[in-house]
């Protein structure tokens, strides 16, 4: 094959790589305004409206008019945030049997994951993703190995440091992932996947070993809002859209596809490089996680899409109640015409002591009687503000205490309490299986590239602790949440759980006796590491006696 014709097929590679991308941006343009929309709303840009399929300004009818917004979105979308910011994975692998192999590998599949959830920053990613997927209506994880990462074991003749590597998580907005078909609700059945993004071009240089021009990021702004991660203005001319597209294993591609171009030029082209799949399989480096499912859509919606219309209404009543409450305050003047000086009434208004001259045997200006404001404004504004509750599925329960005054025992206003989380549940349960899918992820990139022993830190039974491992020591990776992970609980509400297995001698032995362990334990549980550190020294100096 001649150089001409290898480049003429690189050329045609990357061309239909775009090809591809333009047709997925263009049918997928409805959904990204409306996020779009669901962004300007949370922000506080509330007089924005979809004209023709792009985002509009409304202008006033009247320049008198008020065009205030009273944002209850915002508010909303904290709620809920940190509701679901109880959830937070607690790794556990478990054991495929009883048998001492079976649940040693669990016991290092877990602490693996432990030690890989601190270098991943796991928690913070979690709340970024949740923050797009409540917003948005969906997130993405993207879970690969970053081979720069972990601890320099070596270095290379040109005196380059050699790192172990380390697996990595990254939150990646709705905007950046491109699947094949908007109708399949399944991420694994897509038939491909294009991942965009902008990057420096002396990051693609660094990555891929390709130099590429680099364009002025305004050249991308127009389709690059719908990236996600479009940088500052005054960043220059450093740029490239690098788009990823990733083909699952078929038939006819066994080990799938990964094609990566940016600038016309084609940076790599293979397998699709993890065995992240079931059975030891190759697979798509992503996660997904919704708020609320939409059938027959890939992508999930947001309450701020059912929020929208709402604060529309708000608004206007809000407004149009104060225009009232204006007009009473301020006055409206009746004159006759040629009676007085318009101009300077209407400049000076009726300040308290102005003296008024009008002609003689005209009659003088006299004050429009308006009366109170409408009912109407408050019984409207009353009954917006409680559907914003029942839209929203989250409420203060301060706010409603009319509708449980008759209740008083503790179990009853517990149910409330869970009937008030219960509209949540749907999302608490896609940000569970996402952090499960994270997990078994991470264990099997550990198994594909953790070739050499090496070493991990992680928090165990309260302190720190190490262990080695390789690659092919782990074996287990059915992960599970923790109890406490499963629930949606208050600090509060876990400690009366405590007290309740306490009181019910749960934590007890043969004796009735609680051991310094489970009392470690469960101190640590109740936020009180330090005097668990205490029962740990005391312990060390009983058995130094002995």
């Amino acid at each position: 094959m001649t150089e001409n014709n290898k480049l003429t097929e690189e050329e045609a590679l990357c061309a239909e790589v775009f090809e591809q991308f333009e047709r997925l941006r263009e049918m997928r343009k409805p959904l990204e305004r409306q996020w779009e929309l669901n962004i300007n709303f949370t922000k506080g840009n509330q007089y924005c409206t979809l004209v023709s399929g792009e985002i509009a300004t409304a202008e006033k009818t009247y320049d008198w008019e008020q065009r205030r917004v009273f944002n209850h979105i915002a508010p909303i979308i904290d709620t809920r945030l940190s509701k679901l910011s109880r959830i937070r994975p607690a790794f556990a692998v478990r054991a495929a049997s009883d048998g001492e192999d079976d649940r040693k590998a669990a016991s290092l599949s877990s602490a693996i994951l432990s030690a890989a959830q601190e270098e991943c920053d796991l928690d913070s990613v979690m709340s970024e993703a949740t923050m797009w997927s409540e917003i948005c209506g969906t997130a993405f994880y993207k879970v690969v190995w970053n081979p720069h990462g972990g601890r320099t074991v070596g270095q290379t003749s040109e005196g380059e440091p050699i790192k172990e590597g380390e697996a990595r998580v990254c939150a990646v907005p709705p905007f950046a992932v491109f699947p094949a078909s908007l109708t399949e609700e399944s991420l694994e059945k897509q038939t491909y996947i294009i991942h965009a993004q902008l990057l420096p071009v002396g990051q693609i240089a660094d990555m891929y070993g390709v130099e590429t021009v680099g364009k002025d990021i305004t050249e991308f702004r127009q389709p690059c809002v719908s990236y996600g991660n479009l940088p500052k203005a005054s960043d220059g001319d450093n740029y490239e859209l690098v788009l990823e597209r990733y083909i699952r294993p078929t038939k006819a591609l066994p080990d799938g596809r990964l094609t990566v171009v940016a600038g016309g030029a084609l940076l790599f082209d293979g397998s699709l490089p993890y065995f992240n799949g079931t059975s030891n399989g190759r697979g798509y480096p992503f996660v997904k996680q919704t708020s609320l499912p939409s059938a027959g859509s890939f992508f999930g919606a947001s309450v701020v899409d059912r929020l929208i219309p709402l604060q529309r209404a708000y608004n206007a009543v809000k407004n149009r109640k104060h225009e009232y409450l204006n007009r009473i305050s301020m006055g409206v003047v009746a004159v006759e015409d040629g009676s007085v000086d318009v101009e300077e009434l209407t400049d000076g208004g009726l300040a308290p002591g102005k003296v008024i001259t009008y002609r003689q045997g005209g009659k003088p200006p006299e004050m429009l009687t308006l009366g109170n404001v409408p009912e109407e404004f408050w019984k409207e504004e009353e009954c917006l503000l409680t559907e914003f509750t029942k839209i929203s599925g989250t409420g203060d329960l301060s706010e409603n205490a009319d509708s449980f005054a008759g209740v008083t025992s503790a179990t009853g206003l517990q149910l409330i309490i869970e009937q008030d989380d219960a509209r949540l549940d749907t999302a608490y349960q896609s940000l569970k299986r996402a952090a499960k899918n994270i997990g078994r992820q991470i264990l099997r990139l550990y198994r594909q590239f953790a070739t050499d022993v090496r070493l991990a830190r992680y928090t165990g039974n309260g302190k720190s602790e190490v262990l080695f491992f390789k690659g092919s020591d782990i074996t287990g990776e059915d992960v599970i949440l923790e109890a406490d992970t499963e629930l949606n609980l208050s600090p509060a509400q876990r400690r009366t759980v405590i007290y309740e297995l306490m009181d019910r001698g749960l934590f007890s032995d043969a004796d009735g006796q609680t051991g310094a362990e489970a009392k470690r334990k469960i101190l640590n549980i109740l936020g009180y590491a330090s005097l668990a550190d205490a029962i740990t020294e005391e312990r060390k100096g009983e058995e130094n006696d002995n």
